[in-house]
């Protein structure tokens, strides 16, 4: 640090206070560090607004003291229009005018020119009620047609194939036209979904996102074929109805899966094979419905990353809009049949017009309705079609699917790259406003990735593995016991770090699978690793007795070659998580006593880590 020619810090209070996305109107104190050999002056804080590119110079002030052959310079500066800012600061000196950037991914400050980056700042200013019912809770991601059935009598549809293998390998081959149809059921249903809600009670899950449940041709039901149908294969609006109060009995809300960037083909809005016969778009100029899609004038149409069966929506279109977005439309009247919010598919293919129109509706429906976004990047300066999303300004997602924090955990478990792991959860930490970070979606797994266990127990399959081998791909018991090894230490850190724990149907029992549709199996009832399932059912409840989990302020307390540990504190407790995946003994201070969660252990000053030892460890 003495030897850093400028000093600072935008993650440290001592440098910038506060830290972090601020609110409208807040005043943040800047205190910047130069070597006095630089002999610096007129050293000026520089913010350019994101939205029009206007940018504002601030004279620091010189400070009267010298520490450590440092000159210290300090601004404050109110900033009141919400959206996405950046700073820099430069000085002059004998050698003329100089910039001190952001080197990534340290986050420290150098002298550099353009080629280094501006800091980043969030200014929002909330508009909606907060959605206190998630934070501090589970989430569970339910893949309808493989969780469980109720045994009634299925619905048999024309094109569909009805399965009775439960467990059996999701048909992965084309069809005679070369088509993968995704149209075999194993009878997954939302009764089934109710029959178990003593499971998931027991489990700690406090909500339950569900894939697409709207009446569609495939099993993933994302080819929405009507927005205000539950489809037959799923049940009924009765069904869903009741799934919805059941779940209330037990604390546990019900979130649905939004698809609104593109239709089915075979649906109502669009009917290509008449199967509707109510004036689809397709082949139809005067339906109500074709402008909703992007024709051509040989009547070919813009798809949803060029799958034929997935046509693309036009967004801006009014009609669209209201149908989704107005007072009786679709946004709407599922929070009034008893869901508690949406999880958004693809958001960043969705307009910013779209989104305000659509958070407006699901708001003003339920005004803590949980809006999640499907977004894969840091959301908070996402750009998606020339347009930067401002996610984070107030009025739009409430939070998103984290899925920097999956990959750096993953990384960190697998390989023992702390530093990244740090990096990811201190860049999130920063760049999120702490409502949002409260609600971050957390996931090892989804159904658009490799199963947890198969991503971490597995060898590298290699990328020109053919589907026949990956279907019957199974872990080799040693792999299955590292993989779950590792898996158990991966969730001790998804249900500490901030945001909200979601677990994939099935990963707490033991389930494999290499990716979509391998990684949507049945759940396999009868065959559960008893031992994993305890393991998550003791993490979660100790999450849940923990309310520094629900909205906690977060520090990095170790990172060092294959060790890290964060401290989450509140007013009440304070927490630390730990884990020592290198091959080195690492030795942690912590001032005070503590005592660890699962041995009852107490520790006084300090913990001795051991390779391949996590601790959970709360002041006493």
């Amino acid at each position: 640090m003495a030897f850093q020619e400028v000093i600072f810090d935008s993650r440290d209070a001592s440098y910038k206070c506060p830290t972090g996305a601020v609110e409208s109107g807040t005043e943040i104190t800047y205190n910047l560090k130069l070597l006095a050999t630089l002999e610096a002056w007129d050293v000026d804080l520089i913010v350019v607004y994101d939205s029009n590119q206007t940018g504002a110079s601030y004279r620091m002030t010189k400070q009267d003291f010298y520490a450590d052959g440092y000159v210290e310079y300090t601004v404050s500066v109110p900033i009141y229009d919400r959206g996405l800012y950046w700073y820099w600061f430069e000085f002059s000196n004998s050698t003329g005018r100089l910039k001190i950037r952001k080197s990534d991914p340290d986050n420290n400050a150098v002298i550099a020119g353009d080629e280094k980056g501006p800091w980043q700042q969030v200014v929002y200013k909330r508009e909606y009620k907060v959605p206190e019912f998630i934070k501090g809770g589970i989430f569970y991601h339910i893949f309808v047609d493989r969780f469980s059935n109720d045994g009634s009598e299925r619905v048999e549809m024309p094109g569909k194939i009805n399965r009775t293998d439960w467990g059996g390998i999701p048909e992965y081959r084309p069809d005679q036209f070369g088509i993968i149809q995704n149209n075999d059921f194993f009878g997954g249903n939302l009764r089934g979904i109710i029959k178990k809600l003593p499971y998931l009670e027991s489990l700690g899950i406090t909500c339950i996102y569900l894939s697409p449940i709207f009446e569609a041709f495939s099993n993933h039901k994302y080819d929405t074929g009507d927005y205000f149908k539950i489809d037959p294969m799923f049940g009924t609006l009765e069904d869903f109805r009741e799934l919805c109060s059941r779940a209330k009995e037990k604390n546990i809300s019900i979130i649905l899966d939004g698809v609104f960037s593109h239709t089915g083909s075979d649906s109502i809005y669009f009917d290509k094979y008449h199967h509707y016969n109510q004036g689809g778009a397709y082949r139809n100029p005067s339906s109500r419905y074709r402008d909703w899609y992007y024709f051509h004038a040989n009547e070919s149409y813009e798809t949803w990353w060029g799958i034929d069966t997935l046509p693309r929506v036009n967004k801006y279109n009014e009609d669209f809009i209201d149908f989704i977005c107005g007072e009786n439309g679709v946004a709407r009247y599922w929070i009034r049949q008893g869901a508690s919010g949406w999880r958004l598919d693809v958001v960043d293919e969705l307009p910013n017009y779209f989104i305000d129109r659509l958070c407006n509706a699901i708001k003003a429906e339920r005004e803590d309705a949980i809006i999640i976004g499907e977004v894969w990047e840091d959301a908070s300066n996402k750009t998606s079609y020339s347009e930067r999303k401002n996610y984070f300004q107030g009025n739009r997602l409430d939070s998103v699917m984290n899925y920097p924090f999956k990959d750096a955990l993953i990384d960190f478990v697998k390989n023992g790259n702390a530093r990244n792991l740090k990096d990811t959860v201190e860049m999130i930490v920063e760049n999120y406003p702490k409502d949002v970070t409260d609600c971050l979606m957390n996931s090892l797994g989804t159904h658009d990735t490799v199963r947890i266990l198969t991503a971490l127990g597995g060898k590298n399959r290699g990328q020109y593995v053919s589907r026949e081998f990956l279907a019957w791909d199974m872990l080799s018991p040693e792999e299955y016991e590292r993989g779950k090894k590792l898996l158990k230490t991966a969730l001790m850190f998804l249900v500490t770090l901030p945001g909200v724990p979601c677990i994939y149907y099935a990963d707490e029992v033991g389930m494999q699978g290499h990716a979509d549709p391998f990684n949507r199996r049945c759940f396999p009832w009868g065959f559960e690793d008893l031992n994993l399932l305890d393991w998550y059912k003791r993490a979660i409840h100790f999450r849940k007795r923990h309310s520094v989990y629900a909205d906690g302020g977060y520090r990095t307390v170790l990172c060092d070659e294959g060790a890290y540990g964060f401290m989450r504190y509140n007013e009440e407790e304070t927490i630390i998580t730990v884990a020592n995946l290198g091959q080195n003994t690492k030795f942690l201070d912590i001032p005070g006593s503590w005592r660890e969660f699962y041995s009852g252990e107490f520790y006084k000053d300090r913990a001795v880590l051991f390779p391949d030892e996590i601790l959970v460890l709360k002041m006493v």
